[in-house]
């Protein structure tokens, strides 16, 4: 009987629902341009006092993908803005209809059963959209943003006939996954911070050696028109270091080490020619041998089986090659927890530490 009363009062609620929801358009844009993150406002107004939560969903949108479900909310007395995000992905776009619906929850009688009354919702029917497309250069880098800017860059031999540019950037009001140049032997992403808002990325290109600049294009929303970043290509023989400083490495230490073994060495000489005994060649002979052993660098080194070899010396970054045997490379140097080897082919690249072997 109970369950029959429930169904009923169901019924005649839902014949009686009244609209309590009213939406309008606060922001809309004049234009976008096919490819580009803008945000669309809506102001919302409920006329249920105890409830301030509404539920959104969408429906016949085109030419675009939603970038939040959930809108960024702000309250202003008696009005609540919801803010969504979207990307122009096609020529022609609309927005979605959007369904707002709010729901209360009552106590039934005297039972512990608590029932969901739902409201008429409210539909705010999309707008369509003025697209613009662009026509940009060959050296276009796919972005679009508020603002596109190089932190740091840095440029090593890759092999004999390319070198590596590896740059950090960061960039506001963009999808920076979308970077990608064209006419470069190899590009990738060694690192990134994904948020449409602002977004962070490390990327490499492999150019040839020929490159005195490496220049590519963003477009500029805020100024309307293509910007231009241009990185100088000065090779560095130097470490590549971690993606948090792409920087020289400083060398000077062994260097210190070595000209501090050399005042001793000096002074020991002298201290010989004032004295004249002979034994005193010990301060001659251990700083010398100090020195020789600095010099010589060591030429092999044992990398496991099944070793992975990347391309830079990043945590999780691009593998280009797997080690099928115990080998032995020629080692170039070596950074915090990776060691730089050349391969039979020319070719740089890192392994981590802890695949190194004994011969």
């Amino acid at each position: 009987m109970l369950k029959l009363l429930l169904l009923s009062f169901l019924f005649v609620s839902s014949l009686l629902a009244n609209k309590v929801i009213y939406l309008s358009y606060e922001t809309v844009p004049d234009r976008v341009v096919k490819g580009e993150i803008f945000p669309v406002t809506i102001k919302a107004l409920s006329t249920v006092k105890d409830s301030k939560k509404i539920s959104y969903t969408f429906s016949n949108k085109m030419g675009l993908h939603i970038l939040n479900q959930t809108p960024i909310s702000e309250e202003k007395g008696k009005y609540f803005y919801e803010t969504f995000y979207f990307q122009v992905t096609a020529s022609r776009a609309k927005l979605p209809d959007i369904e707002a619906s709010l729901v209360r929850h009552k106590k039934l009688i005297s039972s512990d059963l608590n029932l969901s009354l739902e409201y008429q919702t409210t539909t705010l029917l999309g707008k369509k959209l003025n697209v613009i497309t662009l026509n940009p250069k060959k050296d276009f880098s796919h972005i679009i943003a508020d603002n596109f800017e190089l932190q740091e860059f840095k440029t090593t031999t890759y092999d004999n006939k390319h070198n590596i540019v590896v740059f950090v950037a960061t960039a506001l009001n963009t999808n920076i996954k979308e970077l990608h140049f064209n006419n470069v032997s190899k590009q990738g992403v060694e690192s990134i911070r994904d948020s449409y808002l602002d977004s962070k990325i490390t990327y490499y290109v492999v150019i040839n050696k020929e490159l005195e600049n490496f220049s590519f294009t963003y477009f500029n929303l805020l100024n309307n028109r293509f910007q231009k970043i241009n990185i100088p290509i000065i090779v560095d023989d130097d470490s590549v270091v971690a993606q948090s400083d792409l920087k020289p490495k400083d060398q000077s230490k062994e260097q210190l080490k070595m000209s501090i073994a050399a005042g001793i060495a000096v002074v020991g000489f002298f201290f010989i020619l004032w004295r004249k005994k002979y034994i005193y060649l010990v301060f001659i002979l251990i700083p010398l041998i100090y020195i020789i052993y600095l010099s010589i660098p060591q030429k092999d080194v044992c990398i496991k089986e099944g070793s992975d070899i990347h391309l830079l010396p990043v945590a999780n970054g691009t593998i280009f090659e797997t080690t099928t045997e115990k080998s032995l490379f020629q080692k170039e140097g070596n950074v915090e927890n990776f060691i730089k080897i050349k391969l039979k082919n020319e070719r740089i690249g890192w392994v981590k530490n802890e695949n190194i072997c004994s011969h």
